[in-house]
């Protein structure tokens, strides 16, 4: 059987706070982590940029279409491309479930340079992370549940993760805390590709 490993892209292989830190700046940064996900609750049908134009414009701030213009350059960490590929060596088959649009996902995937097989974005399945849409659209299109899901927020990737049953791995860059414990834990994807066969063996 296909060995699939799902990931959240924004803070766990692209710096999601380096790209929004650029923008809004320290003081902004923690707020606007605050009102994010209470957007995407609020307004699951809309897109990711109108969600970071809505976030910009509760936080005062002036440009609202500036989160929207600089995200296609946001880095990519710099262990991700060679640890997505020694997975890939190994077997795995990579998608992402990411709480974006599909032009900022592309332009993302491109930056990383490591093909995936599937992308699934919230604005083309009308759910946005930590709810389960992500994971059914993924089902529906593959005909299963992948096999290990990883990602670096514990809100959105690892608690609805857990509760989907699915063996995780937790990226935590910040070294952060949080119930419920993922299966795996590690600061960056160096050593990604041992975890994810220690969680699902090759055959």
């Amino acid at each position: 059987m296909d060995r699939w490993a799902t990931f959240d892209c924004y803070g766990t292989l692209v710096d999601w706070n380096a790209g929004i830190r650029a923008v809004v700046g320290d003081d902004l940064l923690a707020r606007y982590h605050e009102l994010e996900p209470k957007v995407q609750a609020e307004q699951p049908t809309s897109s990711y940029r109108e969600v970071m134009r809505e976030v910009l414009s509760r936080l005062g701030f002036g440009d609202t279409e500036a989160l929207g213009r600089s995200l296609p350059g946001w880095p990519v960490f710099p262990e991700v491309p060679a640890a997505l590929t020694v997975a890939q060596g190994r077997g795995w088959k990579l998608a992402i479930l990411s709480n974006t649009d599909r032009d900022f996902i592309e332009a993302s995937m491109a930056s990383i340079g490591v093909p995936f097989e599937l992308a699934i974005v919230a604005s083309e399945i009308g759910s946005y992370k930590p709810a389960f849409g992500h994971w059914e659209a993924f089902e529906r299109q593959t005909g299963r549940r992948p096999s290990v899901h990883v990602g670096a927020s514990h809100f959105h990737d690892v608690v609805p993760a857990v509760r989907l049953g699915l063996p995780t791995v937790w990226i935590n860059r910040l070294g952060e805390t949080g119930e419920p414990a993922p299966t795996r834990e590690l600061a960056d994807l160096a050593g990604l590709a041992d975890a994810l066969d220690e969680l699902a063996p090759g055959h």
